[in-house]
């Protein structure tokens, strides 16, 4: 190994996580924080009694259910009628094709499956913080769907990315 390398590796780490993270990751977290406020729990999921759901198609169709229970809460408004309607096909769309992917004949066909519930997560994610910003007495809930987007979304970040590199 080089000088030049063990310096390099010396300041990698000695850098903080906030230092090693990329412009679009550290602008990432700013927005997520700034939606997010400090009174929200990191993680929101079923009641702490019940058992945690680890099947995707499962945890994607009960999303999808609270995503439209929780429109259903939503007043209807000339503001909030294009919102409620998107936010609720986005996330519904999330399951119907992870459930898609599941069927997938080749590898391709799982990827842009896949990709699309990437997509549509993090499409989610947008409508759930346009709803917070309209009605917000309803940002609580709103951010415990929002909370769910984003593991959703990094869950299908991650399959997409071992699938691409494969």
């Amino acid at each position: 190994m080089s000088n030049d390398e063990r310096m390099k590796d010396n300041d990698e780490a000695r850098m903080s996580k906030l230092e090693r993270m990329t412009k679009s990751q550290v602008a990432q977290d700013n927005v997520d924080e700034a939606f997010l406020g400090s009174d929200v729990a990191a993680v929101v999921r079923e009641e702490p009694g019940n058992k945690r759901v680890y099947d995707l198609e499962e945890r994607t169709a009960r999303f999808g259910e609270a995503v439209i229970d929780f429109a259903k809460a939503i007043p209807q408004s000339a503001v909030t009628n294009r919102i409620i309607s998107q936010v609720v096909g986005a996330a519904t769309s999330v399951g119907a094709n992870y459930v898609e992917a599941d069927d997938a004949i080749s590898k391709n066909e799982f990827l842009k499956s896949i990709s699309t519930c990437r997509k549509e997560a993090r499409e989610t994610k947008h409508f759930l913080r346009m709803i917070a910003r309209a009605v917000p007495e309803l940002r609580p809930q709103a951010c415990a769907l929002w909370i769910e987007a984003k593991e959703l979304h990094l869950i299908f970040s991650k399959i997409w990315r071992t699938g691409k590199n494969e």
